[in-house]
């Protein structure tokens, strides 16, 4: 299956491969022996030219196949922070701060998807898909490599973050990405837009260019969806910092504090373990207010009794974790413990509805199933979850009806709840990263609603 999905590859790409199919079964094989792996995947890799990887044979010709094992699962290894790097122990060769957009457009949407939606191998991507923590800037994408244009203010920085994400793209300073792409597209017949460009930047690369405008929707986005181990493994560790976020901050939750000193904490505790910080704008809603899925922390003070909805993430090496939790101050209601028990065991469901080749609307219609049988179908408000990576909402949308099929690699939220003005809402969420043979869980914090 391996060696089919790389002859797809590489007959979408123009490639041939270097090598015989005998000879990389061969070297799979004298890896993992070399590896002192009893069981270990082996990845597979089309680069244009030479790289710092683990060779089996010389980089020329081109293209290079790239082949290298990873003891399996790579998140069970021990992992160590360096800044905001996640490294393995046991392979090195995973420490890259990869933001991986930019190689994977060069690489493939240029060559594929842009002859798929009728482009002329020209492609633009705008604001927020390039680097972590940069703006203002462009990547323009044609079947000749990739440029990235920003302004003088990341004159340094953009080529410090593009080395060290391994993408091989060139950096233009320029206050207007629009002029370096009209010049750089040359004669193409039809341009690439990117589903995020905003209107006016539209109607300003409509005004430049004689070439037909093409929209782009969610190719980036598909292109992100799965993960690779080294994604998952950011992912994975921003779990785990918002889960000792969590712990540390649960023994202050007590009547007489209020929503927004337990929003502070928790923002607090995720910083001071070395995250870049929350993955959104932390979420705690007390009483009242947790019947608001989405409200804001207020100066409201905790009371015996409260149903409290804390939802909280980290950011790690620009990857983000999702999680919520509800717990209840003392003893709760008989109404309360049943809406708690309620949406836990939904949630399981939903979970459990999780495995490779489902569709993401399974694990909502799972989900959904449990609480319309308790009668309370009304109360859930929301769909059932979403992808998580560099944004905090991604592919796939789990959500009632979505055909969306799972793979191996995606990471995504499993997030029913239940609201109810004048009795408050209940929600419990996990991220949960799909395997070969169901999911498994990313955040870990206990469920138990009792402080």
């Amino acid at each position: 299956a391996h060696l089919a999905r790389l002859e797809r590859s590489l007959g979408a790409l123009g490639m041939v491969s270097p090598v015989t199919p005998e000879e990389i079964v061969r070297v799979q094989k004298a890896l993992i022996a070399r590896n002192g792996l009893d069981e270990g995947l082996v990845y597979l890799q089309i680069t244009r030219g030479p790289a710092e990887r683990d060779f089996a044979w010389p980089a020329e010709p081109k293209p290079t196949l790239v082949m290298f094992t990873q003891k399996k699962p790579i998140t069970a290894n021990p992992l160590v922070t360096h800044g905001l790097a996640v490294v393995t122990v046991t392979d090195l060769r995973w420490a890259r701060r990869d933001l991986k957009t930019v190689g994977l457009l060069a690489a493939s949407m240029a060559k594929q998807a842009a002859l798929d939606a009728g482009a002329d191998d020209a492609w633009m991507v705008e604001d927020g898909f390039v680097t972590e923590g940069s703006s203002n800037n462009a990547c323009i994408v044609t079947g000749d490599g990739a440029v990235l244009v920003t302004d003088s203010r990341y004159a340094e920085q953009a080529p410090e973050q593009l080395e060290a994400a391994g993408c091989d793209a060139e950096v233009v300073i320029a206050g207007d990405p629009v002029s370096v792409g009209v010049k750089r597209f040359g004669s193409a017949a039809a341009v690439g837009l990117e589903a995020a460009v905003a209107w006016g930047e539209q109607r300003r690369w409509a005004a430049a260019t004689t070439a037909e405008l093409t929209p782009m929707a969610e190719v980036v986005e598909e292109l992100r969806a799965v993960k690779d181990p080294a994604e998952l493994a950011r992912i994975e560790a921003a779990a785990a910092v918002a889960d000792e976020a969590l712990e540390e901050i649960r023994p202050r939750l007590r009547p007489g504090v209020s929503e927004i000193e337990i929003q502070r904490g928790i923002d607090d505790a995720i910083r001071a373990r070395g995250a870049t910080g929350p993955a959104y704008d932390t979420i705690v809603a007390s009483g009242p207010n947790s019947a608001r899925p989405h409200a804001r922390p207020t100066g409201r003070e905790l009371t015996p009794g409260d149903l409290l909805i804390i939802d909280a993430g980290a950011v790690v090496d620009g990857y983000r974790s999702d999680m919520t939790r509800t717990f209840v101050l003392g003893e709760p209601s008989a109404e309360a413990a049943d809406m708690i028990e309620l949406v836990t065991r939904a949630q399981a469901a939903g979970v459990a509805a999780v495995r490779p080749g489902a569709e993401a609307g399974a694990v909502d219609a799972a989900c959904r199933s449990v609480i319309g049988e308790a009668g309370m179908g009304d109360a859930f408000v929301h769909g059932t979850g979403h992808g998580v990576g560099l944004d905090i909402h991604e592919l796939p949308r789990v959500r009632s009806g979505s055909a969306a099929i799972l793979r191996p690699g995606h990471v995504l939220t499993v997030e029913p709840g239940v609201y109810g003005e004048g009795r408050g809402g209940v929600r419990v969420e996990d991220s949960v990263a799909v395997t070969e043979d169901g999911c498994r869980s990313l955040t870990r914090h206990p469920k138990d609603p009792r402080v």
